[in-house]
């Protein structure tokens, strides 16, 4: 645990961003004690709910732009994760040297109590929620917050205290973590995404690899086998390290597989673990209802994470086999007509829409499309010209995702969004599969994933 920053007076702390982690970071930092200004571009209408949850807090706003000086005239900046950290600002704060960190750093400088995080490109909230509801099940409490729900900065404030604080953690966030120290990190792998907030993958791939940085000999750091960037950006940590992959040990070099210590793909239906300090143990999981090989990996990283908080067997599988899952992702949405439609407006990048593509043998039509993130979508290709039986592009990416894979699935590029699925449905069979998953950022058309998922299933609800 990073040892807390605690004013000597009154210090000023400014916090850039009032949305959902700006808002607890001001209750936490007004609690411990600092003077706090919150500076944000969107205007007071536009930060209403914000504002209405602060209040009964002191704190002073500057709504509508960014004043230069405030934030060179402070003492710590928490700066939110949607506020991209090359703008004049805080480059001028930095220089000032004035510290800049993550509503996730500030809050873990206050908890003493083990934490578990969790990072990847994909399968983040997925596997931090069936985590927690191991711990749950297996009768300890749990706090679940940081990137997925509620902010890490409301653990601190409340009274009741958990046995375990289970924390998604996004690249945003550990690119301004000075000091966040896990007791067990979860890296689940690592792809191409926000390449337009980062000069390259190199750069956005390091900044999940920060998650072990203040790890030592006591904590676990848990990533995947078979994933050799992870592997080598993660080779020096200090860290235990126990491994999951959906290889079975069966097709590893025998070498390779007498030292493996981790948890493992033992068949389509059943996860292993293996590791000296746990007895040899076997989970099936063929009444899962979370579907597809990036879900086994999520599962077998989320065992292994509970072995560790200490949960027992029987509680562990029964959460495998009772957890739902999480909206829009993957997330089977009704039958119309024997159709099938499903739900994975998370699904923001390449490597998660390749994945979504794999969990089917049935025929898909797939709606895709928003705004790009500076991926190449070339690496869509073959699982396109596998699994898809009609392509239908909508938003900003359209052109670009067409000229990528367009040639490799009857495809069509539409106006609106409600045009997509309409189009999807007109061109269903009995036995197809209807899954959105963009491969896109949302904000061209939604004001998030969420909003774009909600309105697909509004739209399939009036078949």
């Amino acid at each position: 645990m990073a040892k807390p920053v605690t004013p000597k007076k009154k210090q000023r702390a400014l916090v850039v961003g009032l949305g959902r982690s700006g808002v607890a970071a001001v209750k936490l930092l007004v609690k411990k004690g600092y003077k706090v200004t919150v500076t944000d571009e969107l205007n007071k209408t536009d930060l209403k709910d914000s504002l209405d949850a602060l209040e009964s807090i002191e704190f002073k706003a500057e709504l509508g732009k960014h004043v230069l000086k405030t934030f060179s005239d402070q003492d710590l900046i928490v700066v939110s994760p949607g506020v991209r950290l090359d703008i004049k600002p805080l480059q001028h704060a930095e220089k000032a040297g004035v510290p800049i960190i993550s509503e996730v750093e500030l809050a873990a400088q206050y908890i003493s109590e083990p934490i578990i995080a969790v990072t990847g490109t994909n399968g983040k909230s997925t596997t931090a929620s069936l985590i927690a509801e191991m711990i749950r099940l297996g009768g300890k409490s749990v706090f679940l917050g940081g990137n997925i729900g509620t902010a890490l900065s409301e653990y601190p404030l409340r009274r009741e205290k958990a046995d375990f604080v289970v924390v998604e953690v996004s690249s945003f966030q550990l690119d301004t973590c000075r000091q966040f120290k896990p007791h067990v990190a979860v890296v689940l792998n690592v792809a191409p995404d926000h390449l337009d907030r980062y000069t390259g993958f190199d750069a956005y791939a390091a900044s999940k690899a920060r998650i072990q940085n203040n790890m030592t000999e006591e904590d676990y750091l848990i990533f995947n086998h078979r994933d050799a960037k992870l592997t080598s950006l993660l080779a020096g940590t200090r860290a235990k390290v126990l491994h999951f992959t959906s290889e079975p040990l069966a097709r590893m070099d025998p070498a390779v597989a007498e030292k493996f210590q981790g948890a493992y793909l033992g068949a389509p239906h059943m996860l292993q673990l293996k590791a000296a300090r746990w007895k040899d143990h076997a989970y099936p999981v063929s009444e899962s209802l979370l579907r597809g090989i990036h879900n086994r990996e999520n599962m077998l990283a989320a065992v292994l994470a509970a072995k560790l908080a200490g949960i027992s067997n029987e509680s562990i599988h029964k959460a495998l086999v009772t957890f739902k899952p999480l909206p829009h992702r993957m997330e089977f949405v009704g039958r119309k007509n024997q159709v099938y439609f499903y739900n994975d407006s998370k699904g923001t990048n390449v490597h998660s829409l390749m994945r979504s593509l794999e969990s089917f043998n049935e025929p898909v039509i797939l709606i895709a499309g928003g705004r790009d993130k500076g991926e190449d979508y070339g690496p869509l290709a073959p699982s396109i010209r596998r699994h898809v039986k009609n392509l239908i592009l909508v938003g900003e990416a359209k052109e670009k995702l067409n000229r990528a894979i367009g040639d490799f699935s009857e495809t069509f590029l539409v106006g609106t969004f409600e045009e997509a699925v309409y189009l999807a449905y007109q061109k269903s069979r009995s036995g197809d599969v209807i899954l959105l998953s963009p491969g896109c950022a949302s904000q061209d058309m939604f004001k998030n994933f969420e909003e774009r998922g909600n309105y697909f299933k509004k739209i399939v609800s009036t078949f």
